[in-house]
């Protein structure tokens, strides 16, 4: 990335890595190459706006939450408008595979799904697509993607930026994704819990 960086230029390398994050979710670029869209882009952006005295981190952080927003908010209308009869068509094995386990987390999880996908490779490219074949409350959505966004995109950018300065910073990141991932499976085991209460007293009645 440095070498690209000193080959483009900085606005070039911002498109770049905004692009690949938008596409990383948006065209589903995720489910193939996970690495050079996901985290370990947003750390080593991070990083090498640190050292550049051309790259502004808070260009970089904002233009990240913006492209991950809207990537999110493409894969929605995509599941919402196209439904899941598309990717039954366009989609491979491994394709299907993913698509039933980001059903199934997001059947569990529902409003936090779309939060916590953020940091699972698989769950970031389908999550929101399910959520749009789903039906999810148009607006219940948008506050997650926000709250994704946020987190994910803006969040890791800034911990690779200070991770350059402030040894262990990444690893502090894993724990606080690890403490909102382990909250998210608490709350997703209570409303199951509850539905099934319901459901029991549906069948009863």
């Amino acid at each position: 990335m440095s070498d690209l960086l000193s080959t483009v230029g900085p606005i070039i390398f911002y498109l770049i890595v905004w692009g690949l994050v938008f596409a990383g979710t948006a065209i589903f670029l995720g489910l193939f190459i996970p690495f050079i869209t996901g985290d370990s882009l947003l750390f080593a952006a991070g990083i090498i706006t640190a050292s550049a005295a051309s790259l502004n981190i808070v260009i970089l952080a904002v233009g990240v939450g913006i492209a991950a927003f809207l990537g999110d908010q493409v894969g929605f209308l995509l599941g919402r408008h196209y439904g899941r009869g598309y990717l039954d068509r366009h989609g491979g094995r491994r394709t299907q595979k993913a698509i039933h386990a980001a059903e199934v987390f997001y059947d569990r999880y529902g409003w936090w799904s779309i939060v916590v996908a953020r940091f699972i490779p698989w769950g970031r490219v389908f999550i929101p697509v399910i959520a749009g074949v789903g039906r999810m409350n148009y607006y219940r959505f948008l506050s997650s993607n926000l709250v994704g966004a946020l987190a994910w995109g803006v969040g890791l950018t800034l911990t690779g930026y200070f991770a350059a300065f402030i040894p262990g910073v990444k690893s502090v990141a894993y724990v606080i994704a690890g403490i909102v991932i382990t909250i998210s499976i608490i709350a997703g085991i209570r409303t199951w819990l509850a539905n099934r209460g319901a459901g029991a007293s549906s069948g009863a009645a």
